[in-house]
């Protein structure tokens, strides 16, 4: 299940990749969650599936688009789904999507960030290496 930016949602029907809770050491000048801290967290999801696709260790060599739809807080759990969109010879595109539930008494769920990003897949020596199908 999707949502747009000014809705309050559900999280998908899905086991997430990851579930992370935003602490304190997380925000920005500002207070808000660092959106590199977010980036980091996309970055670990999206790998998760892009290992378990390519069977083997992957790199990330592009992000293709990232959006902040809201900001997360102190204390919100975020949850990263990720889903491997596309394969080639060697490289795989991930989609990741990324909840908050904040206001956790209230079970208030919103869709903070959306990404995708490229992975290719390597050998030992870290060279290109084919993604089996």
């Amino acid at each position: 299940m999707s949502a747009t930016a000014d809705q309050t949602t559900k999280l998908p029907d899905r086991t997430p990749t990851i579930r992370v809770l935003a602490m304190p050491t997380d925000t920005n000048a500002a207070g808000d969650i660092f959106g590199g801290w977010i980036m980091s967290q996309v970055d670990i999801a999206g790998s998760v599936v892009a290992h378990q696709a390519a069977k083997g260790r992957v790199v990330t060599v592009a992000v293709n688009s990232f959006v902040f739809h809201k900001p997360v807080f102190v204390g919100d759990v975020i949850s990263c789904f990720a889903e491997v969109s596309k394969i080639g010879n060697t490289s795989l595109t991930v989609h990741v999507e990324v909840f908050a539930e904040r206001n956790r008494q209230k079970e208030e769920c919103v869709k903070v960030t959306e990404a995708t990003l490229t992975y290719v897949a390597v050998d030992e020596n870290r060279k290109p290496r084919p993604v089996p199908r």
